[in-house]
């Protein structure tokens, strides 16, 4: 089907619907960067004598690589709605009848050729992010990751690249591309980042692709408004039952209770939609002006969350079942973190998974904390964390300050992730002292989290003499994560911290250091092979990754990370892997987030 003629289809009705119902504009999203971040420092910190280090890793033979271990989809979609939308053909003559009354001027239109709220000069991807690259291609990878993904850096590192104007390709409709990257955006947790994609095109040039991913976007937000201006093109096509209780909730929204309630006995009797379905549109219509319906939900016979489920829950301040959020990935505690219905402590669960995934950024989640401690209506354990967190950043002395870090990181031994983003600022803020190497090895984590490197880049005078607890993380922190070689990198460096530190964390340091070219190719290959594992080995996945590499393709190369990267568990992610996501960021000017994907790996492991 042409373009023009997509345009024209779905066009019909939403236009005038628009008038009254106006989408919400969002701003753009906010930066989970430091200031200065990727930045070349001003003084480079001297670094002790290295090896040579090459700009390419070791040779490649082909061998398979092992594969990813993935998880099995976390959230079902009711009716397969974002894959399966029908698609009505109209005559000639319709076509030609609602050109003339629906289509906006040519000039009136945004271009699908270039679609995003990022671009270079606002932390965005340049236009050609993607090379060459073939859409098909690129929206089959986009459908077929399973996200979240493991590193909390890939997931900003991709969201950047799918928020980026960067041009259509070729061979897909420009609203099919917009759709693709905000669908993979929903499945990271990232709902208000999809819907900033999806109010980015035209009503009129909406392709089914695109109304049923929008259809998911506005319930991920728990905004059933959302639906009204698109709500009449979409039932032009769509049997998806979500836009035929649009027929009810809409008018009921805008204050037409009699069109709502023949709307809604309509879909009762024809048997639509059922059970906490049903009464859920129902409690949405009840909501309405001059509404006389009373609704009380019941979960008790419902063994699934799914996106209406949430969606019109979420925007009701209905409160969801934990055992039913058990049923859906930690995505939806994602979009629960912004739900502007439910109150902070409602919303406590899911911020913190929010900053695990990269959804909220160090201050985001300090602002949340800090929401919650005004309402008064935190959990006791959380009220606690809450008043040590207000004294790592505004305490009287520094011990005072470290010692409040201490109480939100919970086991200095193995802090917790959260409480390390928490405390990113406060420990960039702590003046370099001499601290037991735990601590610093954790101040060190937390300012990672957030990319504060210059700052962490700092400690390494410290790592330089210290020993036993923690001595170890400390200097591989700093070896994987300053902007430039702090500490001894030697080949003996790495094997004596092998001697003490857990096999796979020692495997992962390798393959960071060699895809960083801090080890040179002969060192990385003999220490990679003396540690279990062979940089030379390739797969097709591999393969793809260096190739759009050595385009320059700062996209794909982000996208193809976070294929790389498809396991919940760090534990899980072979070291190959590891290493050709660290070389090709590096490699294609991205060697700020590739230090923080290999930081990320020595924190976690």
């Amino acid at each position: 089907m042409g373009q023009g003629r997509v345009n024209v289809k779905w066009a019909l009705g939403s236009f005038a619907l628009a008038l009254t119902l106006p989408v919400i504009a969002q701003q753009a999203p906010e930066s989970l960067l430091p200031p200065g971040f990727g930045e070349a420092p001003a003084t480079p910190a001297p670094a002790p004598s290295q090896p040579a280090r090459p700009a390419q890793g070791p040779a490649a033979p082909t061998t398979p690589a092992p594969a990813v271990p993935v998880q099995p989809p976390a959230f079902a979609l009711s009716n397969d709605m974002a894959d399966n939308a029908a698609d009505e053909q109209l005559s000639d003559e319709e076509i030609a009848a609602e050109k003339a009354k629906y289509d906006l001027p040519e000039n009136a239109h945004r271009s699908l050729d270039r679609v995003g709220p990022l671009t270079p000069d606002r932390l965005g991807m340049a236009p050609k992010a993607f090379g060459a690259q073939s859409g098909q291609f690129l929206a089959t990878l986009m459908k077929q990751t399973r996200a979240p993904i493991t590193s909390r850096w890939a997931s900003i590192l991709l969201r950047r690249a799918l928020l980026s104007a960067t041009d259509t390709p070729g061979d897909i409709e420009g609203a099919d591309w917009v759709a693709e990257r905000a669908w993979l955006l929903l499945r990271m947790g990232e709902a208000d980042s999809a819907r900033l994609l999806v109010q980015s095109v035209d009503s009129d040039q909406f392709t089914p692709r695109l109304y049923a991913i929008a259809m998911q976007t506005y319930l991920a937000t728990a905004d059933p408004a959302g639906l009204c201006p698109l709500s009449a093109g979409a039932l032009r096509f769509s049997k998806e039952p979500g836009w035929d209780m649009t027929r009810a909730i809409c008018p009921a929204l805008s204050g037409d209770q009699g069109s709502a309630s023949g709307a809604l006995n309509q879909v009762q009797r024809r048997g639509v939609v059922r059970g906490i379905d049903y009464r859920l549109a129902e409690k949405v219509v009840g909501t309405g002006f001059n509404a006389r319906r009373s609704v009380k939900i019941e979960w008790d016979a419902v063994d699934r969350l799914t996106a209406w489920r949430f969606g019109l829950a979420t925007a009701l301040n209905v409160p969801i079942p934990d055992d039913l959020y058990a049923t859906a990935g930690p995505h939806v505690r994602a979009w629960e973190a912004r739900a502007p219905a439910l109150s902070a402590a409602r919303r406590l669960p899911g911020a913190e998974v929010a900053a695990r995934l990269g959804v909220f950024s160090n201050k985001a989640l300090v602002g949340f904390y800090s929401q919650l401690g005004v309402d008064g209506d935190a959990p006791s354990a959380t009220a606690d964390r809450i008043d040590a967190l207000r004294t790592a950043y505004s305490g009287s002395s520094a011990d005072d300050r470290l010692q409040a870090m201490r109480t939100v990181w919970q086991n200095e031994a193995r802090p917790d992730f959260v409480g390390l983003i928490a405390t990113a600022r406060a420990a960039a803020a702590l003046p370099v002292s001499e601290l037991s190497a735990r601590d610093a090895a954790n101040l060190v984590a937390a300012m990672f989290t957030a990319g504060y490197d210059r700052s962490a880049a700092a400690w390494g005078r410290l790592a330089a003499q210290a020993d036993g607890d923690g001595a170890g993380d400390l200097w591989a922190l700093l070896a994987v994560g300053a902007p430039s070689p702090v500490v001894d990198i030697s080949s003996g460096r790495v094997s004596s911290f092998a001697k003490g530190a857990d096999a796979r964390k020692t495997q992962m340091l390798i393959a960071a250091l060699a895809g960083l070219s801090r080890l040179n190719a002969k060192d990385g290959a003999s220490l990679a092979q003396d540690n279990g594992f062979n940089l030379g080995m390739t797969s097709r996945w591999s393969r793809a990754i260096d190739a759009a590499a050595g385009r320059g393709e700062t996209g794909s190369v982000a996208l193809l990370a976070a294929v790389g990267m498809q396991t919940a568990d760090w534990n899980r992610l072979p070291p190959l892997h590891l290493y050709h996501i660290v070389a090709a960021l590096h490699r294609v000017g991205l060697d700020p987030e590739a230090r923080m994907i290999a930081a990320e790996a020595m924190t976690r492991l």
